[in-house]
């Protein structure tokens, strides 16, 4: 299943490829940064440095959309183009095409990290960017969907690759979710106000919120799963069957669970058990990929013993399996009532986004660097061991920390004394964080230390001369 034909790299448009994963590492250090310096303004206020553009209300939105959309987004970009031609066989569709996707999806970027600080928002998470902005997303996505199912249109080869379908399915369903939500009346070039009001708007936002999860975070991560472990592992797909399984049941049951990040609010009763029963069966779908995923290394488990990429990949799909556990749990509403508006919340979402989507990008990136400069391996594979136990360390310190903070608010909160009144005040249960938040900003210091490792890795390999390297030996 995973034989290519012995085509070169020539025969292939790489550059392309080279561009985004050479700009995912660029805004991975930018959107972790401005992580870190939020994590830190929460411990000392002072950091704020009394800037309105500098204040935590502004840089959050700012770190989350470099997040997603800088860094993830690039990743997927990169990895979805090349993966698209390695298995289909054929140079990429509409070459102009693609090169406008990047150099378009960078000026949003910019435009991003222009407006966001200055506070021009929609006041939507995830979809912060006003209207002009968002204008431009849709003209580039579309750009995009014509280059990937031009190419897919257009294979030499009769099957289509199951990372092609989760990647197809990311793209199509991200459009139709930012269209949808994006749906805004201008009243100035920043200002719009959205078409929806109240309780359908909040249904909206999280409808178009937690698929930005399950398709662009999930579902296009999970097409870089299945093409980078088997190759990295040298293994065809535990089970290719189990992988269509995988494909249907997730794409049918992701879309429904929006409403559990509305419990206990005005949207209706039912709703909110719809999308809590819906949570709860797309576990099974969600752990299915992760086995899936693990069970193809066997008779490949001890190449994790000297394989620190292998190892990225495969830790991410664990982390994977946690959080895909973790997200149903937290959606039963018993649970939600402690969980909610607790930093539990920040734990379970940096759990799929450091742990999942940043260690299986990293981990491909690491097998398509030397691909695409012409080299048989990374600069430094010592580098990259040391970068994957600071990207663990840091990841469990963030969650762990966040898991005991979240609790512990949760129980504070919800504190009674004999004759009803609140045991605790907000602020004291802000006071007990305080420790709490000092162990996640140290959490995302390792996290980022790991990332600057990784471009000095990258940009040494870039440089390198290509006698230095081991040559290219491609299956």
């Amino acid at each position: 299943m995973m034989n290519h034909s012995q085509s070169t790299g020539a025969d292939y448009n790489y550059t392309i490829v080279r561009q985004f994963a050479l700009t995912t590492v660029l805004w991975g250090i930018v959107g972790m940064a401005v992580g870190v310096l939020i994590a830190a303004q929460l411990i000392w206020p002072q950091l704020n440095f009394e800037t309105p553009w500098l204040t935590f209300s502004r840089l959050r939105p700012l770190h989350t959309n470099a997040v997603i959309f800088a860094f993830g987004t690039s990743a997927l970009f990169a990895t979805s183009y090349y993966v698209v031609q390695r298995t289909c066989q054929i140079r990429l569709f509409a070459p102009k095409l693609a090169a406008f996707t990047f150099w378009g999806w960078q000026a949003v970027i910019i435009a991003a990290a222009i407006t966001l600080p200055m506070g021009y928002t929609q006041g939507k998470e995830y979809a912060e960017l006003e209207w002009p902005i968002d204008i431009a997303i849709t003209i580039i996505w579309v750009s995009y969907a014509i280059v990937f199912f031009g190419t897919i249109a257009k294979r030499t080869t009769s099957h289509i690759y199951v990372a092609n379908w989760f990647f197809g399915a990311f793209i199509i369903t991200v459009a139709v979710l930012h269209i949808v939500n994006s749906m805004a009346v201008p009243v100035s070039l920043f200002k719009s106000y959205s078409l929806y009001s109240g309780a359908v708007d909040a249904m909206v936002q999280w409808w178009y919120g937690h698929n930005a999860v399950g398709f662009l975070l999930t579902a296009g991560f999970l097409g870089m799963m299945y093409y980078f472990v088997p190759k990295q592992a040298g293994r065809p797909v535990y089970s290719y069957r189990l992988s269509i399984v995988h494909f249907w049941a997730l794409i049918a049951l992701y879309i429904w669970a929006g409403p559990h990040h509305l419990h206990y609010t005005a949207l209706p009763d039912w709703t909110q058990s719809l999308g809590m029963v819906m949570s709860l069966i797309l576990f099974a779908p969600s752990w299915g990929g992760m086995i899936n995923g693990i069970m193809t290394l066997s008779g490949a488990w001890h190449k994790l013993r000297t394989d620190p990429v292998l190892r990225f990949l495969v830790v991410s799909l664990s982390f994977y399996g946690m959080s895909t556990f973790e997200g149903p749990m937290m959606a039963i509403k018993t649970v939600n009532a402690l969980s909610h508006y607790t930093d539990w919340t920040v734990g379970h979402v940096h759990s799929g986004a450091l742990g999942w989507v940043a260690m299986v990008s990293i981990g491909s990136l690491y097998h398509l660097v030397p691909v695409l400069f012409g080299h048989g391996r990374m600069y430094s594979t010592s580098l990259v061991n040391v970068h994957f136990w600071l990207a663990t360390i840091g990841t469990v310190l963030y969650i762990v920390s966040m898991w005991i903070s979240g609790v512990m608010q949760g129980l504070m909160w919800r504190a009674v004394n004999s004759d009803g009144t609140l045991t605790y005040s907000f602020v004291e249960s802000l006071e007990a964080s305080y420790p709490f938040y000092f162990v996640r900003f140290l959490g995302g210091c390792f996290f980022l230390t790991g990332m600057l490792i990784m471009a000095y890795n990258v940009l040494r390999t870039v440089k390198a001369p290509k006698e230095s390297l081991p040559a290219l030996a491609e299956a």
